[in-house]
């Protein structure tokens, strides 16, 4: 696959010149990439969510203990914090094309390594593969930044939007599968549970394989040699430009990880502290379900007012709706399904601002020489910063109380706003 991306590269120079010359080409090309990334999305999508579903239930069965339920998350997490450097580098180094369908295809081959684990019994094995299985994780995530490289500042925060919106037509799909797709292991002499991963070795294998055939020309090839042209003809622009953009990525990257970390905190605990006043399992999942709604739905109108509005508005308007979700999970009825409810939707609605606004700003604050490594690492900084607000929310909770986590996150969330105009300062884009 690298030897192919390598070809590639050779044999664009011929009319590599054409889509440097013309806007038209540019935006062609920018609407066709928005095209593949959404299907595969899709596919994606159905990936993450078939598996995650009941990689804790298969570990539990496996082990005969609830006391590892929490190993397949942190196995993904780290998993998926690994494959966003890795697909980063590759993305840099070989395109978009190259580093998102060696991405998905990794979370393929965990994805069918896990099956043959449940075959075989093999904790061993089931635990390596889970870790494989959180590239697809990552590349998911990475994919949002396809659309984004020829996408002129006005239109940034809508591609990242699309990816994220037709995300959810998988993910949805994915969980109301599992009990068709455990049906259907059975059938064929595998561990029902190991179903769903069945679903999400095809669906990440075909995410990877519409990426690499359909995603021609690479737009991050293209963008690259358009950059490459106007730093020779601008280069002393081009460096004090570079230079004063150091502090988007840091607002960029400090938006993510903070919503992210208070996103997931106040998520994991919910589930816990609505059973301790007497909710069940439906009313749990109702909960989660609008969250997670909250999280991606929004994402065409969170784009468009990114973009008419500006990052440094959506990013305030990012911890003032965390603010608002985690007082009213503190100060709120417990034992009322209305307050619930608002406060997830709006921790959701809050994680969309930021990961819509932080992210465009990342891309408004890199040039193609650096983007898609800066993209990747700041990616396993959110990953890592969902795992540690999901791991610290439960001792929290175990020392004080779902209400001081929900303050914390709140206050936490007001971090935001000194960081955003502190970068405004130097960045108009921002």
């Amino acid at each position: 696959m690298l030897q192919d991306s390598v070809k590639e590269l050779d044999a664009q120079s011929d009319w590599l010149q054409s889509y440097i010359s013309s806007s038209d080409k540019q935006q062609q090309l920018y609407k066709r990439t928005l095209f593949v990334v959404v299907i595969s999305q899709i596919f994606g999508g159905a990936g993450l969510a078939a598996g995650v579903t009941v990689g804790a239930l298969l570990a539990q069965d496996m082990l005969g203990t609830d006391s590892v339920a929490g190993i397949p998350t942190a196995l993904f997490t780290l998993g998926s914090a690994g494959a966003a450097l890795l697909v980063g580098r590759l993305s840099q180094r070989f395109g978009r094309r190259t580093g998102l369908a060696v991405g998905f295809l990794a979370g393929g081959i965990g994805a069918i390594g896990v099956v043959i684990s449940a075959l075989m019994n093999s904790i061993l094995l089931l635990f390596i593969s889970l870790f494989i299985y959180g590239a697809g994780t990552a590349t998911n995530l990475q994919a949002r930044y396809a659309g984004t490289d020829l996408a002129n500042s006005t239109q940034r925060a809508k591609a990242v939007s699309m990816a994220m919106v037709f995300t959810t037509f998988g993910a949805v799909a994915g969980p109301n599968l599992v009990g068709v797709m455990g049906e259907v292991a059975k059938s064929i002499g595998i561990p029902a549970l190991a179903g769903p991963f069945i679903l999400a070795a095809v669906a990440y294998i075909l995410a990877g394989l519409v990426l690499f055939i359909l995603l021609r020309p690479d737009p991050f090839i293209v963008a690259k040699a358009i950059s490459d042209t106007q730093r020779t003809t601008s280069s002393k622009l081009f460096i004090e430009e570079n230079t004063i953009n150091k502090r988007g990525i840091f607002a960029g990257a400090t938006i993510m990880v903070l919503t992210q970390f208070v996103m997931m905190a106040i998520m994991t605990m919910t589930p816990i502290h609505m059973g301790h006043h007497g909710h069940g399992l439906s009313e749990v999942g109702l909960v989660i379900a609008l969250h997670v709604g909250a999280m991606f739905l929004p994402s065409l109108v969170t784009g468009y007012l990114v973009d008419k509005i500006g990052r440094t508005a959506m990013a305030i308007a990012s911890a003032v709706t965390l603010l608002a979700s985690g007082s009213l999970a503190s100060m709120g009825s417990a034992d009322s399904m209305e307050v619930l409810i608002t406060a997830l939707v709006l921790l959701g609605l809050g994680w969309n601002f930021g990961l819509i606004s932080g992210t465009t700003i990342i891309v408004d604050a890199t040039s193609p020489a650096t983007r898609a490594k800066t993209q990747g690492s700041v990616d396993v900084l959110i990953a890592l910063s969902g795992a540690l607000g999901g791991g610290l929310s439960g001792v929290v909770v175990a020392h004080f109380s779902y209400a001081a986590l929900s303050i914390a996150g709140a206050v936490l969330s007001l971090l935001l706003i000194p960081v955003v105009i502190w970068a405004i300062n130097n960045q108009s884009k921002v």
